[in-house]
């Protein structure tokens, strides 16, 4: 079975300044791997689930960002990596699980995307990433959260156990004071979602919890854009 040969490099998601293959190639192979998973994600959710939104539309835009960075990946030489993630992902069994899972892919790409624009000199390329961000978060992050948010606001956490939400999030108290205290960036909610285990953490825990810190640091970011742009 064919296999991409720096498949540790890609699902690490990170630039590996040790190794030997060039910089260039690594932040295309990553980032164009990245957008194959994500479009081969919500591709099996509308498989199990139908043409549901925001699937049917993100679907659509990632398979506009995956072929945006295979035009630079042929203007540089860079070869494509062998798209598999059709057999490494495993869809959740509800749709609300596949939003959650939705929201913390979303911030690990925004995050993914962080890594590699510190890397990037080539013009083009950082235009691209910049673009490819931006996407994720003016508009994929804020779908699947508002998708989480409207299944949350209508009732639907009645199951929620308060001592199961403490005893689930205890691990993460550090990070939840952080965040309280506005001490909050990407890489802190990212640590987050890295660790909580979706196929063991109740999609309640999730949605009251973690959505509301997303909640938080949005607000706070787009408060900062808008004083940037008035200076």
């Amino acid at each position: 079975m064919e296999t991409n040969t720096d498949e540790a490099l890609l699902i690490s998601a990170r630039i590996d300044v040790n190794s030997q293959i060039p910089i260039t190639s690594q932040i295309l192979r990553i980032a164009v791997y990245d957008e194959f998973k994500a479009y081969e994600t919500y591709t099996k959710i509308i498989e199990k689930f139908g043409l549901v939104q925001p699937f049917v539309n993100i679907k659509e835009a990632e398979a506009v960002h995956y072929a945006a960075l295979i035009k630079l990946m042929e203007k540089y030489g860079v070869e494509v990596p062998l798209n598999d993630w059709a057999s490494k992902i495993e869809i959740p069994n509800t749709l609300i699980e596949c939003c959650e899972l939705g929201v913390a892919g979303e911030i690990n790409n925004i995050a993914m995307y962080n890594n590699l624009l510190g890397f990037a000199v080539e013009n083009d390329i950082k235009d691209t990433l910049y673009r490819l961000q931006a996407a994720s978060f003016n508009n994929h992050l804020p779908a699947f959260r508002n998708c989480v948010l409207t299944h949350y606001n209508n009732g639907n956490n009645t199951n929620i156990n308060p001592e199961n939400i403490m005893e689930k999030l205890g691990e993460y108290q550090v990070i939840l004071d952080d965040i309280m205290s506005g001490n909050i960036d990407e890489s802190s909610i990212s640590n987050i979602f890295s660790k909580l285990n979706l196929s063991m953490v109740s999609g309640a825990v999730l949605g009251a919890a973690t959505i509301a810190l997303l909640n938080n640091y949005l607000s706070k970011k787009n408060l900062t854009e808008e004083q940037e742009e008035e200076e």
